[in-house]
C-alpha cells in the first residue's frame, strides 16, 4: 500500500517490516520503528482530532510527549485507552487507533459549531454563566458540563492488565538519553557509580537520532550514539530504561519513573506487566531533558499542517516522513533554517523561508540561495487558510512603525514554525529548585539547586552539539563525585556542526487582520487564543496563576510546556509589566499524563486491600464459621449450628465458655519484641504504667496515650527476661503503635539502647478461656508447672507445646480462667486443630469475635476505638489504677495535666441497664437527661456497646456519658425513634464484679 508522504530512503524505521494499523476504521500501513504519528503522516493524514471548546480540526503539532492535539484512543482486548498521544504510540501490527471529542466523525463533527458561536464562549465565560438562576445548576448547567467534560471515552470494562512496582536505589540518576544525557551517563557509570539512565522514547539518543548535518568522533550522531548506548549496557553498574519516563520529582531525591513494559507489542507476554512504576531514590540525580521549541502565535496557527520545525525534521530524518511536498517554514531562530534545508534535500519544496528577523545570518542565507529556496525576511505570517488541513500560508512584512503590510498569500501543504526554545524545567521546578529569568536567551533557566541534583544540556539553555556533550561529562563526573567520591580522567567526544543558533520570539506576532474576528491560539488543547489572556487582565487578573485558571492555558496534558512563555509575553504586554514580575506558573507532577494503574500496581481487586488470614483460617472454613472484616484481618465471627442465627449461636458460645471452655484465635493482635538494656525504660516511657520493677515471667496491661493525653491502645506486655518485653496491642493499633514506637526512639530517644522489632506475623496465637481452660492445655504443654501458686494469673513462661517452642501467658479478656499460648506461625494450624480436639472433650466450643465482644463487655473491659473515641483519657476509663504513681514522665503525662482534661463534667465510661432487660440499645445512640429532649439539646454521652447478657439473661451496655462516675443509680434517657428508652447509670463491670474466676 502507498505511503504517498514516506522518503524512498533514510529513517531508522525497519523498511522490511511493513505493518497494517487502522485509524477510525481505515486501514493504512506503516513500518516497525514507527509511531502513529508518523505512520499517519506517511499516509499523508494531518487531521487527527479536534480541540476541547471549538471543536476545531487540529493535527499533529510535534513529534514528542508535548503533544497537545493528537490525543487518540487505542483499542486493545475489547476496550480502549483514551488520550494517549500519537507520537508516543509505537506502531505495531494490528493496532486500532481512533481520534476523539468529536461526532459523528472526524471530518464532520457538529461540535464545530461551538467555533461559529465562540463571541458567546469568551475566557472565563463559565464564571457569569453557571451562577443564574440557582435552580439551573441540578437540571440543566451540570447535566451539560458533564456531558461535555473530558476528551476521551473512558474505558468500559476493568483493566484486564497487571501493573509492577520496583524500588531501586542508585547513586547518579540521569533523566534524558539526548547528547548530554548520554555523556553524563557515560562519566558517571566510567567512576564505577551505581547509575540508572532513562527516557521516555522508545530508543536511546533524543536528539541525536533526527541529527544529519553534524558529527561526533568522525562518526554521525546516530553511530556515535549506538556505540555510548553499547558501552553503557555492559557495564554491570549501569541499568538502562528506554520507554521509562521521570514523571516526578519529590522529597529527598526520591523520583518516580513509569516504564511502559508491553505498550508497543501487538501480543504481549501475559506475565509481563503492562507497566511498571520505579520508585528510586537516587545520591544525585542528572536532569538531561531537553528544550522544547516553541510555537508562533498568529491567526490560525492551529490548522492541520502546521507543525515545529524540529518536529518536521524528526519525522523527517527519524521516521523518513515528509510532512508536505510543499512547505512554507516561518521562523525567528536559525535552527528552523536546518529544517527546510533537510527537506529540500529529499525533494520537499520549499515555498519560502518566513523569517521575521530583518537581517537572518548570512550563511543561512547562502545555504538557502544555493538551493533555490525563497526567503522573506523581515515577514511574518499573519493567517493561513484552510480548513481540515492549511492551503495557504498569509505574509506580511515588518515595517519599522511596528505595524504589518501585506505580502500576498504563499501556497503550500504544510507549515513548519519556531519561535525558538524553551528548557524544559519541569524535573526541576518539581524539585522544589527556582528557576531564574535569563534576559539573554528569553527564558527561565534552573537556579540553585535545592536538592541534590543538577541540570545539563539543553534543560538549563545551553545549546550547540559540542558545547552540550561537554557539559553533558561535567555533569555526569560531579554527579557521581558527590555521590561516591570518586572521578576518573574521561576524554571528551569531539563534534563538528550541530552549532545552537541564535534568534527566537515570544508572544502574539503582530498581524494586519482584524483582532477581534482571528483566533491566534496560544494553549491548542484548550482553546486559549492571545485575545483571552489578554480579556483576563481586562478582567482584572494580575497573577500568572489566576490568569492561567481563569482562561485555562497551561491546564493541557503538557502542563504549559508549549503554552507558558507565550501566555507570560502577552499577559507581560497586557499588564505593562517586565515578564518577571508577572510570575510562573507552577510543574506540577506527573510531568506527563501516567495511568491510574500504575500507581494502584497490584492494589486492585482482591488485591486493594490485601487479605490477612489466620493459621485457623481453613479449619474455620471447613467448620461452618462466621467471618467479619477487622481491618485487613479476616477473622471468625461466630460459629453457628444447624439452625441458629447469630443471636443463638453467639449465646451459646458465651454459655459455654464460662460453664466449660471456649477456643478463640488471637492471632490478630498486634505483638512487639521490645529488646535491649534499656527496654524497661523505654516502655517506662511509653506507656503509663510502671515496667522496671516487674519481675521477668510477669504480665502487665499496658496503658497507651498520645501527647495529648488521650487513649490510643492497650495490651499485656511480659516480661520474657531483664533485657526482653513481649508487647501485645489491639489488632487495628498494631501498625500505629510499632510506628510511634519507632518515631520516639529515633527522634526523642535515640541515647536508649534497644530494639523493636514487628512480631504480628510471627507468632500464631490460640486463647482457651474457661473453668477448664488448664485441663485443656495441660496435655500439651511441657516445662511449666500449671498450678495456680507456681503460675498465676498475669504470668508468662515460654515452654514447648506438642514439642515446639511457645510462650504461654495466663492472661483473660473473658474473665475467666485464661491462657493464651503463642507458637510459631508454621506451627499455628496444629496448635489449633490439637486444641479444638480437646476442646471437644470438654464439651467446649470454638467462639469468634462476637461472643469474646460480649464475654469482655460483661467484665467492662474496654475496646479501645470502640469504647473510646480519640477523647477519653484514663481517668475517664476510670483507669487511673493504671497510670505509675511515681513516673516522672510518659508519653502524654503532661496532657493529662490539661485543664480542659481534669475539668468536671468530662465524659466518663459507664455501664447502662435499660429499665426493661429486654430492650437492646443501639450502638452509637446518643443519651440524654430529659425523656423528650428539645431540638438541639447537646446530648449526654453516646453508647459505645451494647449486647444481650447471656450470663445474665438481660441486655446490658456500655456508655461514655457526662460526669457519669458521678452518676450511679441515675435514670437518664436513649431517644430512639419510636421512643425514648430509660437507662440506669452503673458500673462497667457487670459480672464477677470481685474477679474471683480468673484466679482459680
Amino acid at each position: 500500500m502507498s505511503q504517498p508522504f514516506r522518503t524512498e530512503k533514510g529513517g531508522r524505521i525497519e523498511r522490511a517490516e511493513q505493518l497494517t494499523f487502522t485509524f477510525d476504521g481505515e486501514e493504512m500501513h506503516g513500518h516497525k520503528g514507527d509511531t502513529l504519528a508518523s505512520a499517519l503522516l506517511a499516509n499523508g493524514v494531518h487531521l487527527v482530532g479536534r480541540s476541547f471548546k471549538y471543536h476545531r480540526p487540529r493535527g499533529i503539532l510535534t513529534a514528542g510527549s508535548e503533544e497537545p492535539n493528537a490525543l487518540v484512543g487505542i483499542y486493545r482486548n475489547g476496550d480502549q485507552t483514551p488520550n494517549l498521544r500519537a507520537t508516543q504510540v509505537e506502531l505495531y501490527q494490528g493496532l486500532e487507533a481512533t481520534s476523539q471529542n468529536r461526532f459523528p466523525s472526524l471530518g464532520f463533527d457538529i461540535g464545530a459549531v461551538n467555533d461559529r458561536l465562540s463571541m458567546f464562549f469568551p475566557a472565563g465565560f463559565y464564571y457569569k454563566t453557571f451562577m443564574w438562576p440557582k435552580s439551573f445548576w441540578d437540571k440543566v448547567y451540570e447535566p451539560v458540563i458533564r456531558s461535555a467534560a473530558g476528551l476521551g471515552k473512558p474505558p468500559k470494562n476493568p483493566d484486564h492488565d497487571f501493573y509492577g512496582n520496583l524500588y531501586a536505589h542508585c547513586d547518579v540518576l540521569v533523566a534524558g538519553s539526548g547528547p548530554a544525557g548520554l555523556t553524563a551517563a557515560l562519566a558517571a557509570a566510567e567512576t564505577g557509580a551505581k547509575v540508572i539512565l532513562c527516557d521516555e522514547q522508545a530508543e536511546f539518543g533524543g536528539s541525536l537520532l533526527s541529527e544529519v548535518n553534524a558529527s561526533i568522533d568522525g562518526k554521525s550522531p546516530t553511530e556515535w550514539a549506538g556505540e555510548a548506548i553499547a558501552k553503557l549496557d555492559a557495564m554491570d553498574n549501569v541499568t538502562l530504561l528506554t520507554r521509562t519516563t521521570a514523571f516526578g520529582y519529590f522529597a529527598h531525591n526520591y523520583v518516580a519513573l513509569v516504564e511502559r513494559v508491553t505498550e508497543h507489542l501487538s501480543s504481549p507476554d501475559p506475565k509481563l506487566p503492562r507497566e511498571r512504576l520505579w520508585q528510586v531514590r537516587a545520591k544525585e540525580v542528572v536532569i538531561a531533558s531537553g528544550a522544547i521549541e516553541r510555537p508562533m502565535v498568529f491567526p490560525e496557527n492551529d490548522r492541520p499542517g502546521i507543525l515545529l520545525a524540529e518536529a518536521g525534521r524528526t519525522y523527517l530524518n527519524r521516521y523518513g516522513v515528509k510532512v508536505g511536498h510543499k512547505v512554507v517554514v516561518t521562523t525567528a531562530c536559525d535552527t528552523a533554517w536546518q529544517a527546510a534545508f533537510d527537506l529540500a534535500d529529499h525533494g520537499v519544496e520549499i515555498a519560502a523561508i518566513v523569517d521575521m528577523r530583518e537581517t537572518p545570518p548570512e550563511s543561512l542565507l547562502s545555504i538557502a540561495k544555493a538551493r533555490g529556496i525563497r526567503v522573506e525576511a523581515g515577514c511574518v505570517v499573519t493567517g493561513t487558510l484552510g480548513r481540515k488541513r492549511v492551503k495557504s500560508a498569509l505574509i506580511g512584512r515588518l515595517m519599522t512603525s511596528g505595524k504589518v503590510a501585506s505580502g500576498g498569500q504563499i501556497d503550500c501543504d504544510a507549515l513548519l514554525m519556531s519561535g525558538g526554545w524553551t528548557p524544559t524545567v519541569s524535573l526541576y521546578s518539581q524539585s522544589r529548585g527556582k528557576v531564574v529569568w535569563n534576559a539573554d536567551m528569553g527564558a527561565y533557566v534552573p537556579g540553585k539547586s535545592f536538592q541534590k541534583e543538577r541540570s545539563t544540556g539543553g534543560a538549563k539553555g545551553l545549546y550547540g552539539l559540542q558545547a552540550t556533550l561537554e557539559d553533558g561529562y561535567a555533569a555526569g563526573e560531579e554527579a557521581a563525585k558527590a555521590a561516591i567520591g570518586k572521578s576518573v580522567k574521561i576524554t571528551y567526544a569531539a563534534s563538528s556542526g550541530g552549532e545552537a543558533g541564535e534568534g527566537g520570539t515570544l508572544g502574539a506576532l503582530p498581524h494586519d487582520r482584524n483582532a477581534t474576528k482571528v483566533k491566534a491560539f496560544v494553549d491548542y488543547q484548550n482553546d486559549v487564543t492571545a485575545k483571552d489572556v489578554k480579556l483576563a487582565v481586562r478582567e482584572g487578573m494580575q497573577s500568572i496563576e489566576h490568569i492561567k485558571r481563569y482562561t485555562t492555558t497551561g491546564m493541557a496534558t503538557d502542563q504549559g510546556r508549549l503554552s507558558n512563555m507565550n501566555a507570560l509575553q502577552i499577559a507581560s504586554g497586557a499588564l505593562e509589566k517586565p515578564m518577571t514580575d508577572v510570575g510562573l506558573t507552577t510543574f506540577r507532577q506527573p510531568y506527563t499524563p501516567t495511568t491510574f494503574g500504575v500507581f494502584a500496581g497490584v492494589a486492585r481487586g482482591d488485591f486493594f486491600d490485601p487479605v490477612r488470614k489466620t493459621p485457623s483460617h481453613d479449619w474455620v472454613v471447613e467448620h461452618g464459621g462466621v467471618f467479619e472484616d477487622v481491618g485487613q484481618w479476616k477473622r471468625t465471627w461466630y460459629f453457628p449450628k444447624s439452625g441458629e442465627d447469630m443471636h443463638a449461636a453467639v449465646a451459646r458460645e458465651c454459655k459455654t465458655v464460662r460453664d466449660s471452655v471456649g477456643l478463640f484465635d488471637a492471632s490478630t493482635l498486634g505483638k512487639i519484641e521490645v529488646v535491649g538494656p534499656d527496654a524497661a525504660e523505654f516502655l517506662e516511657r511509653m506507656y503509663t504504667n510502671p515496667w522496671k520493677k516487674l519481675a521477668p515471667g510477669r504480665c502487665r496491661y499496658g496503658l497507651l496515650l498520645n501527647d495529648a493525653g488521650f487513649i490510643t491502645d492497650d495490651g499485656v506486655i511480659g516480661r520474657l527476661a531483664e533485657d526482653r518485653f513481649h508487647v501485645t496491642t489491639t489488632t487495628g493499633g498494631a501498625p500505629n503503635v510499632f510506628a510511634t514506637m519507632e518515631d520516639y526512639l529515633q527522634t526523642e530517644w535515640p541515647d536508649l539502647d534497644v530494639w523493636i522489632t514487628s512480631t504480628t506475623e510471627q507468632f500464631a496465637v490460640a486463647a482457651v478461656q474457661g473453668p477448664k481452660a488448664r485441663e485443656v492445655i495441660a496435655p500439651f504443654i511441657e516445662g511449666i508447672d500449671l498450678s495456680n501458686d507456681a503460675f498465676p494469673h498475669m504470668s508468662v513462661k515460654e515452654a514447648t507445646f506438642c514439642g515446639v517452642p511457645c510462650r504461654l501467658f495466663r492472661i483473660s479478656f473473658t474473665g475467666e480462667l485464661g491462657f493464651e499460648i503463642n507458637v510459631s506461625r508454621q506451627n499455628g494450624t496444629m496448635m489449633w486443630e490439637t486444641l479444638a480436639k480437646e476442646i471437644e472433650k470438654h464439651n467446649g466450643t470454638t467462639y469468634g469475635t462476637e461472643t469474646m465482644h460480649v464475654l469482655r463487655a460483661e467484665k467492662g473491659y474496654i475496646i479501645v476505638g470502640q469504647d473510646t473515641d480519640g477523647t477519653v483519657t484514663p481517668q475517664d476509663a476510670g483507669m487511673t489504677w493504671a497510670i505509675g504513681k511515681k513516673k516522672l514522665d510518659f508519653v502524654g503525662k503532661r496532657g493529662l495535666d490539661r485543664p480542659d482534661l481534669v475539668a468536671e463534667n468530662r465524659k466518663q465510661f459507664v455501664g447502662l441497664f435499660t429499665k426493661d432487660p429486654q430492650v437492646k440499645l443501639e450502638e452509637g445512640a446518643q443519651v440524654t437527661s430529659a425523656e423528650n429532649p428539645e431540638t438541639g439539646t447537646p446530648a449526654e454521652g453516646h453508647v459505645t456497646s451494647s449486647y444481650f447478657s447471656p450470663a445474665l439473661g438481660r441486655n446490658i451496655a456500655l456508655a461514655i456519658v457526662k460526669n457519669g462516675h458521678a452518676l450511679d443509680g441515675k435514670t437518664l434517657y436513649v431517644p430512639m425513634p419510636d421512643g425514648s428508652i430509660p437507662v440506669e447509670i452503673t458500673g462497667p463491670v457487670f459480672y464477677d464484679k470481685e474477679g474471683a474466676r480468673i484466679n482459680v
